[in-house]
């Protein structure tokens, strides 16, 4: 079954928050950022870099103090610890089964992210270390989600649309299964929204933290403006894809690319769409 919508810039453009005259940074959006790990702070980096370039009010970074200095070294801007949020992104460059694998800072974040009653953007090695629902987005990719399911990853890559409708209805949550084609469905199946912008050169380590900064900043620009439920998240997942997929073919002028060139190149898709409601590779 594939029946999904596909997601045209021209759609993305209206999920783009744009402030106005009397918005304040708090109104604006607070993303709440719980990624990366000693092991691995790049992911922090790329993922708050890209909330940053994609445009919000503000991204509070929450982790080990590796990563913390690394994400404020990049970004100064950024507030490091727990506060009020409209949203979370958690879990990218994190790999633990349990809260208690998690350095206590990192793990008191994850605890914020469940009980907030926020939206939160899970990525994959997260997926056992929050509460999931109707209020989460979960970003894997075909692999994840085979392990997911229990399921070898080639059934994933046969069936994305049934895959990623399973993997919603399990677990109550928006699915958007990350590929050359990114595939974003609510769990009760209403929305089934398919983005096609992205380049082979974005198949990369770090392109998907940067997809989750960039959807972390979307979801919080909206939150902050009143309530988002699935389908609003469903959407905004999609619109997210395809600002990463435009944002890496500008970065890629048709060869490699690096993740920090991928992030930097959001902002120009955001502007673009914001403004013109369109945008090209």
């Amino acid at each position: 079954m594939n029946d999904s919508v596909p997601c045209t810039p021209a759609d993305a453009a209206s999920w783009i928050t744009v402030p106005t005259g009397n918005t304040s940074k708090y109104r604006r959006g607070v993303l709440g950022v719980a990624t990366g790990s000693a092991a691995y702070p790049g992911a922090a980096v790329m993922g708050v870099d890209a909330a940053v370039h994609t445009g919000l009010g503000m991204v509070r970074y929450v982790g080990p103090e590796r990563a913390v200095d690394a994400v404020l070294a990049r970004r100064p801007e950024v507030v490091s610890g727990v506060g009020r949020v409209q949203a979370w992104l958690v879990g990218s460059g994190i790999s633990a089964d349990s809260l208690d694998d998690l350095d206590p800072t990192t793990a008191e974040a994850f605890r914020h992210a469940s009980d907030d009653g926020v939206p939160v953007v899970v990525d994959a090695g997260a997926i056992p270390l929050v509460h999931l629902g109707p209020r989460a987005v979960l970003t894997p990719h075909a692999g994840e989600l085979a392990t997911l399911l229990g399921v070898p990853r080639e059934d994933v890559e046969a069936a994305p649309v049934d895959s990623a409708l399973r993997a919603a209805d399990r677990t109550g949550s928006v699915v958007l299964l990350k590929g050359s084609d990114t595939h974003v469905v609510t769990p009760d199946g209403s929305v089934r929204l398919v983005a096609s912008s992205a380049t082979p050169w974005l198949a990369a380590a770090g392109a998907g933290d940067v997809l989750g900064g960039v959807l972390g900043a979307l979801v919080a620009a909206r939150a902050g403006q009143g309530e988002v439920g699935p389908e609003d998240l469903a959407h905004l997942a999609a619109a997210a894809a395809v600002v990463h997929g435009i944002a890496a073919r500008r970065a890629s002028g048709g060869g490699p690319f690096t993740m920090t060139a991928l992030a930097e190149a959001v902002s120009g898709v955001v502007r673009d769409l914001a403004v013109d409601g369109d945008a090209r590779g």
